[in-house]
């Protein structure tokens, strides 16, 4: 049976990818420089909160997910970050690969509201590895990837703002029902109000005590023409 170690060296934003995502570079060794003809790999990430320090502001931002701090020793639990597949060519002794690893934006999931709390430093991440190696010197020798193989990365939050920047530059997305959707295009239309991000400025004002701004729609030039006699 052949014998795998991982290692993570590293994450990057995928500026070229079609969708946000991250690419956590793994090198991965055969005890005794084995030869590997392919190997299917499976990897789950998690994220490990108790792992690292928050200051005030980032706590009351946090409070959504684990409480108050004072009930963190009991709520700081891991969080799913991801789980995905990646067929790696065959090596002998050891090799590195990118790992990509489409990431969501969306602040309904546990995961994303985590990092959008974060205002610096590093995300602590566990990599859990499964899956099956083919090996042997001669003809295949088929096995798993034992379960308790695992390794430790630090995801910087400056990375992952930076892969979020790349798709949204300066937003970010908010999961509404479609009939809360008819409501907010009905108070837009209402209002005559020229985008979303007004529409929400003046739901916010409405809701603090002022009335709700009215934004004109910008006026736009006509160029003169010249009339002509008959």
């Amino acid at each position: 049976m052949t014998d795998l170690s991982f290692v993570c060296t590293g994450v990057r934003a995928d500026r070229y990818a079609a969708a946000p995502t991250l690419l956590f570079r793994l090198r991965i060794t055969a005890a005794g420089g084995a030869r590997v003809h392919a190997l299917a790999l499976r990897c789950q990430l998690r994220i490990e909160p108790a792992r690292r320090d928050y200051d005030a502001e980032e706590a009351a931002a946090l409070a959504d997910l684990f409480g108050a701090r004072a009930r963190w020793g009991s709520t700081l639990k891991p969080l799913q970050f991801a789980q995905v597949s990646l067929v790696v060519p065959g090596f002998e002794g050891e090799t590195e690969v990118d790992l990509p690893v489409p990431c969501s934006y969306d602040l309904e999931v546990a995961a994303g509201r985590y990092i959008h709390a974060l205002r610096d430093g590093e995300v602590p991440l566990l990599l859990l590895f499964s899956g099956t190696v083919f090996a042997g010197p001669g003809g295949f020798q088929v096995a798993p990837v034992p379960w308790h193989k695992e390794a430790e990365c630090r995801l910087p939050a400056a990375v992952w703002r930076e892969m979020t920047d790349t798709h949204f530059p300066g937003c970010g997305w908010l999961r509404l029902p479609r009939e809360s959707l008819d409501a907010l295009l009905a108070f837009r239309s209402g209002h005559a109000l020229p985008s979303w991000e007004a529409t929400v400025a003046a739901l916010l004002a409405a809701a603090d005590g002022a009335a709700p701004a009215r934004r004109a729609f910008p006026a736009v030039a006509r160029p003169a023409t010249e009339g002509t006699a008959p």
